[in-house]
């Protein structure tokens, strides 16, 4: 599976973006699927995470609310729609994929297979 995130930008405090994540080869479906922030000297760090049925979706608190993962299967493809952008959401989103019924916590970067390679969100305020 190779993933290519796209759609981060520079944007003022407020703004909306949407991020996706398409795989170029391979299917997602049997994966679940999710987003990762890196902040200048920070670690990377769970955003949020959709199963692979797509029946569940989980969030990093700073974030509820404001922004939404989903999924279309049939396009290989994994969103993050975020809006009210904060200038605390400046980071490197990186997409992952995990296999299905695989060990391991959604929340852990540790535990993804497979990566995408970053897209750069900037909020100014």
């Amino acid at each position: 599976v190779q993933l290519q995130a796209s759609g981060g930008g520079l944007v003022q405090a407020g703004d909306s973006l949407r991020l996706s994540c398409a795989a170029s080869e391979g299917t997602l479906s049997t994966y679940s699927l999710a987003w990762f922030r890196q902040a200048p000297g920070k670690d990377r760090a769970f955003v949020s995470a959709i199963s692979w049925s797509g029946d569940y979706t989980h969030y990093v608190g700073s974030v509820k609310g404001r922004f939404t993962i989903s999924r279309d299967n049939a396009k290989n493809t994994v969103y993050l729609q975020m809006n009210s952008l904060k200038p605390e959401d400046t980071a490197v989103y990186f997409c992952a994929a995990k296999r299905r019924y695989s060990a391991g916590s959604i929340y852990s970067s540790n535990d993804y297979h497979y990566w995408g390679q970053g897209t750069l969100v900037t909020v100014s305020s």
